[in-house]
């Protein structure tokens, strides 16, 4: 006889990159499987993929790809030989273009679940109380419907935080969905938080003609970043043209007819006002529980509003799990998904693994960021010894071939046994470069590892094993 249709093994509430991972892992495992998400195309169809597919990673690089293109041509292609008369910006060309990319992920995702024949329910799903041992999920939209499921993973994700008082609008004051969806490139634009929200936006749209300010309340730049890195990419971003100011305390934002003019005290104190054509807001996020019935059931919240868990990503609730942006950790969709695989594979009595200390950590300006491990001031802190060697890419014979020289690579060791505590990248497709560091340290590599592996010449991971040799002080290029 076969099971009731809407009695699931599990299911896990929200699609974005931890739910989605999550629920395939799970059906591969041979669960009977369903996920919930609510997210609506502008079309009326569904879009899986959560804030990252949506409002967040993908369409932020594309438009970074859009942006740097239209600054490369305007700028480095005449360094090439390459000559662009009337070069022009059609601004909802580009957002077509990321829309598309957009809707071929969520139809990308949509496509996982038919083919590892996961139950796909459009809409909002909330804890609608329990059925014996089972949890009991209501959907409310297109798909709705009232599921039970032994087990539940909840992967709801976060929104944006907004300033206080000071609701988004999505006409002056912008959270990361309305950065991304201007229809034209405003003159003056002001950024409300240097973290990577901030930084990527402020980018795009500064390529394409508008002139940033940054505001950030932190007196450093960049705190979490390795200081050398943060201290590089300030003066890099200064002298692309884009303002950043630290130390800043915003005392008021007033809108006016077509502007908003934010008034704030500096780093010294000294109050100061700036209008700008469009605000965005990018000072954090904070987890998405809202309409999840956690009341209904009893699932614990932290003072800060995210899920509790334990290790395990397991709740106060039996058979109930968390993973993601709603629960403690980093903010980041890699670790979502690891988070998902981890815990899918619990259920199933295997040994899921998520390890923070690896975790890569990427900020895609130009020159983009990476790091993964501990910084120079964290092991100052800890008092740990440690040896670091670094090498820029003027020095790397491919990074000249790219016309992308800015930046170096930097590797930290433990001065006793040598093996690898971090890696830092701030240069050309840093982002890619950064997975040797993960792998190294993933399998408790050394510095000399890295300096004894045969690296393809000419290529910008020479300069990773430069930066090894650097540790021992016997760079070759440099």
């Amino acid at each position: 006889m076969s099971a009731p249709q809407n009695l699931f093994d599990v299911v896990v509430v929200g699609g974005g990159p931890g739910g989605y991972i999550a629920a395939i892992r799970c059906a591969q495992l041979g669960f009977r499987t369903a996920c919930v998400d609510d997210w609506t195309r502008a079309d009326g169809k569904p879009a899986p993929g959560g804030t990252c597919t949506n409002v967040g990673c993908i369409p932020s690089k594309a438009l970074l790809q859009s942006s740097e293109n239209y600054e490369h041509a305007g700028h480095a292609f005449a360094d090439h030989g390459i000559e662009v008369k009337g070069l022009a910006i059609d601004v909802k060309k580009m957002l077509a273009r990321k829309d598309r990319i957009v809707a071929q992920n969520n139809d990308g995702i949509l496509y996982l679940f038919k083919k590892n024949k996961i139950a796909f329910f459009h809409g909002r799903g909330a804890f609608a109380g329990s059925d014996g041992d089972a949890w009991k999920i209501r959907v409310d939209g297109p798909g709705a419907a009232e599921l039970v499921a032994a087990r539940v993973i909840v992967a709801t994700g976060s929104k944006p935080r907004a300033l206080p008082a000071i609701a988004f609008d999505g006409e002056r004051i912008l959270d990361n969905a309305g950065a991304l969806a201007m229809t034209a490139v405003p003159g003056r634009l002001g950024v409300v938080g240097a973290g990577v929200i901030g930084l990527e936006m402020g980018s795009v749209w500064r390529r394409l003609g508008a002139k940033v300010k940054v505001l950030e309340a932190l007196p450093a730049f960049l705190g979490a970043a390795d200081e050398s890195v943060a201290n590089e990419a300030r003066k890099l971003f200064a002298r692309q043209g884009l303002a950043i100011e630290t130390g800043v305390g915003i005392t008021a934002v007033a809108l006016g007819n077509s502007d908003v003019t934010v008034s704030y005290t500096d780093a010294a104190g000294a109050p100061q006002a700036e209008t700008f054509d469009r605000l965005i807001v990018s000072i954090g996020r904070i987890p998405n529980t809202d309409g999840l019935g956690a009341e209904a059931v009893g699932l614990a919240l932290d003072e800060r509003g995210f899920v509790a868990v334990d290790a395990q990503c397991l709740t106060n609730l039996p058979n109930v799990y968390a993973i993601g942006d709603v629960v403690r950790g980093p903010m980041l969709a890699h670790k979502a998904e690891e988070e998902g695989v981890a815990v899918a594979e619990r259920l199933a009595g295997l040994h899921g693994h998520v390890d923070f200390n690896t975790l890569p950590w990427v900020i895609y300006t130009s020159p983009e960021i990476a790091w993964v491990g501990q910084t120079e001031q964290q092991l100052k802190a800890a008092g740990v010894a440690y040896r670091a060697g670094s090498f820029p890419f003027s020095a790397n014979g491919r990074a000249r071939a790219l016309g992308d020289t800015a930046g170096f690579v930097k590797i930290l060791a433990d001065a006793a046994t040598d093996r690898i505590l971090g890696m830092h990248v701030i240069g050309p497709f840093a982002s890619e470069l950064i997975s040797e560091g993960v792998v190294a340290m993933e399998f408790g590599a050394s510095a000399e590892d890295i300096a004894r592996i045969c690296h393809a010449h000419p290529s910008l991971s020479e300069a990773t094993k430069e930066a090894a040799l650097a540790v021992d002080g016997r760079v070759l290029n440099l």
